[in-house]
């Protein structure tokens, strides 16, 4: 399903590990040089690092180390259940820390998807020496990037007993998962099925509903915590790529530009794709990833020479 998308195969095979973190296994995908620059890619829901396989496949790969974990609870990570581990962004964020930790990642790109923003931007507040750059692609920091599909899951963090039953039925349903890849785009043929069908099994999978429910919940607590994320990227002026599907249904391009208020310098890009823009877009943004990172990797090659 991935060849039409990509810009062409990669030096190297992609290869799939498994590595042992709070006595949970976090399972990676991984590809290109050991010694290049580094992009951890973050997925969203109900994705998994599956979401990357177009760009792990791709030339990019021939300059650049890609990692993609998946998040415990989510693809070949151990789905510990919430009585065995607390299923909070906070949480998410310790966890790939020492994921990185365990890979002797000291330096990396963040590239951002969804709930990899919040578990991301988390990660770069506390440790900002190992950041580099942040590349977004529909990930929010701010309040006027939510649509208003939004109203309902505040309702649910507002009066959880009272909404969770349909919060539940919404959430983790075929519709509502079919629509996370769809949206509003004019060309639904050219988004495979498979990318929906494939995360609904995952979701309707014993044990997955407590998981998904107790994590969204804590999604309040990132509202909460955009003015830190803010403040941050003000304060350090990150090298920034935000590459955003217009046709996105909860995530508006406001969203996308409310990031040149905190970095004027940042690149924005608002690509004809959904949510999840590797759906159709996979040669655009691996294109401009490839020529942000080879940007910064030059700017790092002439400030050592200086």
């Amino acid at each position: 399903m991935f060849a039409n998308n990509m810009n062409s195969i990669a030096q190297e095979p992609v290869s799939y590990h498994t590595v042992r973190v709070e006595n949970f296994d976090l399972f990676y995908r991984e590809a290109g040089p050991k010694d290049a620059p580094v992009i951890l890619l973050l997925h969203g829901v109900p994705s998994s690092s599956r979401m990357y396989q177009p760009m792990l496949e791709s030339s990019i790969c021939s300059k650049f180390h890609l990692i993609a974990p998946d998040f415990p609870g989510f693809g070949h990570s151990s789905w510990p259940t919430p009585k065995e581990f607390s299923y909070t962004f906070d949480h998410l964020a310790e966890v790939t820390e020492k994921f990185t930790e365990a890979l002797k990642l000291n330096h990396y790109t963040l590239f951002l998807h969804d709930y990899g923003g919040p578990v991301g931007m988390r990660m770069a507040v506390n440790h900002p020496e190992r950041v580099e750059a942040i590349i977004i692609q529909n990930a929010v920091a701010h309040e006027a990037g939510l649509s208003s599909l939004w109203g309902a899951r505040r309702a649910f963090w507002t009066d959880r007993p009272s909404h969770e039953a349909a919060f539940r039925k919404s959430f983790l349903s075929l519709e509502t998962t079919r629509n996370r890849h769809l949206g509003v785009s004019p060309h639904p043929e050219r988004i495979d099925p498979d990318t929906w069908t494939d995360e609904y099994y995952f979701l309707s999978q014993p044990g997955q509903a407590d998981i998904q429910t107790d994590l969204f919940f804590d999604y309040q607590n990132n509202l909460k915590a955009y003015p830190v994320w803010q403040k941050w990227l003000r304060d350090h002026q990150p090298p920034l790529l935000v590459l955003w599907g217009r046709y996105d249904p909860s995530f508006t391009v406001g969203g996308a530009e409310a990031y040149r208020k905190d970095v004027p310098g940042a690149e924005v890009h608002i690509l004809d794709a959904g949510h999840f823009a590797l759906d159709e877009k996979a040669t655009e943004v691996i294109r401009l990833t490839a020529d942000f990172m080879d940007r910064m990797a030059q700017s790092k090659r002439l400030g050592s020479t200086q």
